[in-house]
């Protein structure tokens, strides 16, 4: 299922879902945000934003998507970012 299989003796993980009940755009800025993060860092991460502690940075689908002063702890460009609660969730599952 996947075109490269990664070298052994690096520490990864891999999970893929399908059909899931989710916006794929919202699924995407998380991935990307918490892509190369320690799974501990990861999931407090996320769990942050089911709490509504921290933001999730929006870089690529930034159409219609409002300011909020929380994207500027993370860089975002233009400061924008969402709290999405239920892809969050999904991911979240994912990971563990």
């Amino acid at each position: 299922r996947y075109s490269v299989e990664p070298d052994a003796a690096v520490p990864h993980s891999k999970s893929r879902g399908s059909h899931l009940r989710v916006h794929f755009k919202h699924c995407r800025e998380i991935a990307h945000h918490i892509k190369g993060l320690e799974v501990a860092k990861a999931d407090k991460f996320m769990q942050d934003v089911l709490d509504m502690k921290s933001i999730v940075p929006f870089t690529k689908y930034t159409g219609g998507i409002g300011r909020k002063a929380m994207a500027k702890q993370h860089n975002a460009p233009g400061s924008k970012g969402r709290w999405p609660v239920k892809a969050t969730a999904v991911v979240k599952d994912l990971l563990s």
